[in-house]
């Protein structure tokens, strides 16, 4: 009966929460992304910044930071990175309780060109997660993203672009311990924007990134800087 009842609080605790989320709410991400290739070798590092608001501002659901070292084998066109993150996440609404995560994560990216003006890079992200009061977790995650420049054939200097991605989150274990679980099915990121190739390294784009989960559904405004240096 102990269990029973201990295993209805928590599901009772968490669609409370969950209700507080407000689905009409716009909420903003604001992200600062790099990426670096060193001379005369195949090695490099990647990684960002990301301050995540339930709103637009002062309300806030995550701040990221992450960064990882490159590796891009001679000729092969994929760049596999081994890195870390580090996520603080807070409740929505008045609460100021945050709770921390740790993170190792392996990718692999590539991109192809379909005609003149699709540009498509594939991402395949596998995260060990070590999320302060839960067992050890991991997740899947791929994601497509396509660019289309309009007034070029290129992604090149003054030329502004379409950008549109999708990305899948996968669980990889359904019991995060303490008699709770999660779904198998994550969440999934479906975004549209429009991009500005500002010259040779640095990119910005300013579009709206629809999160659903299996409890909640929420539009975040993202605007983001490309920096390649």
């Amino acid at each position: 009966m102990k269990i029973s009842f201990f295993s209805i609080l928590v599901l009772f605790v968490s669609s409370s929460i969950f209700s507080q989320v407000n689905e009409n709410q716009l909420g903003s991400w604001y992200m600062y992304f790099f990426n670096h290739k060193f001379e005369n070798s195949n090695w490099g590092i990647q990684g960002d910044i990301q301050h995540r608001d339930w709103a637009i501002l002062g309300d806030q659901e995550q701040l990221m930071l992450r960064s990882g070292i490159t590796f891009t084998p001679k000729n092969s066109g994929v760049m596999f990175t081994l890195g870390f993150a580090n996520i603080t996440t807070g409740d929505f609404g008045d609460s100021d309780y945050t709770f921390n995560e740790n993170r190792l994560y392996q990718e692999a990216l590539f991109s192809q060109k379909l005609g003149n003006r699709f540009f498509i890079t594939h991402r395949f992200r596998y995260e060990q997660r070590f999320v302060e009061n839960q067992d050890f977790r991991t997740r899947y995650r791929y994601n497509i993203f396509v660019n289309i420049p309009f007034n070029s054939k290129e992604l090149s200097p003054k030329t502004i672009y379409g950008a549109f991605y999708n990305e899948l989150f996968i669980n990889g274990e359904t019991a995060i311990g303490n008699n709770n679980s999660v779904d198998f099915f994550d969440r999934n990121r479906a975004y549209m924007g429009l991009g500005y190739v500002l010259n040779k390294t640095i990119k910005f784009q300013v579009g709206i990134m629809k999160q659903t989960t299996n409890s909640w559904s929420k539009n975040q405004m993202q605007i983001s800087m490309h920096h390649n240096f």
